[in-house]
């Protein structure tokens, strides 16, 4: 009976203390950074097609053309750890720079407008750009799950808690335009505002 009962108290103890409300928030980091991993995959796995369609109409433009490639391949060798704080800006380093490389190559698809009305490649632009949408929201969901745990495990009594079991904050995503992000973007509708006409004389 005495051991139930000391067992019981450590429980009412650890949840008292956030330990179980700790593990919910680190597993929902992990949930939502597997989700990260799987819409970067995704579009990694479009490259391959979207350079070889492009290629069949625009075999010229080999630079932009070798750069995706390029690019595709670095972030294909990283082995990214999301606790570790270098590997993690490493990661987004590269996935930047074939973010980068897919927006000039599709610039480039412009010139060509056979490419641009073949149903091939209209159909992986729009998997590439519904992917890209995937890839924000997956994005900002880590981000508000690693300040949630982040803010969690820093309060107290929490942060007794995670000393003493070895939770430590994690790293996040960086801005890429944090002066950019913080403006509202103006929206210009294309209409321009009606002026009121001039009073006539003797009106």
């Amino acid at each position: 009976m005495k051991k139930w009962l000391a067992i019981g108290f450590l429980a009412l103890s650890l949840s008292g203390c956030g330990y179980n409300a700790i593990q919910q928030k680190d597993e929902a980091v992990k949930a939502s950074w597997s989700e990260v991993i799987n819409q970067y995959k995704r579009r990694a796995d479009l490259v391959p097609n979207l350079v070889q369609t492009v290629k069949g109409f625009a075999s010229q433009e080999e630079r932009v053309l070798t750069e995706v490639t390029n690019a595709r391949s670095r972030v294909g060798q990283i082995n990214v750890n999301a606790d570790d704080e270098a590997s993690l800006k490493q990661f987004q380093q590269a996935q930047g720079e074939l973010g980068s490389a897919l927006s000039r190559l599709l610039v480039v698809t412009e010139n060509y407008p056979e490419l641009k009305s073949n149903q091939n490649f209209r159909d992986l632009q729009a998997q590439l750009e519904g992917t890209e949408n995937r890839v924000t929201v997956a994005r900002g969901r880590y981000i508000q799950q690693v300040q949630d745990y982040n803010t969690y495990i820093r309060s107290f009594p929490q942060v007794i808690t995670a000393k003493i079991f070895g939770y430590k904050t994690k790293p996040n995503f960086t801005v890429d335009n944090e002066a950019q992000i913080s403006n509202a973007p103006a929206v210009d509708f294309g209409n321009a505002p009606q002026q009121q006409p001039a009073p006539q004389p003797g009106t």
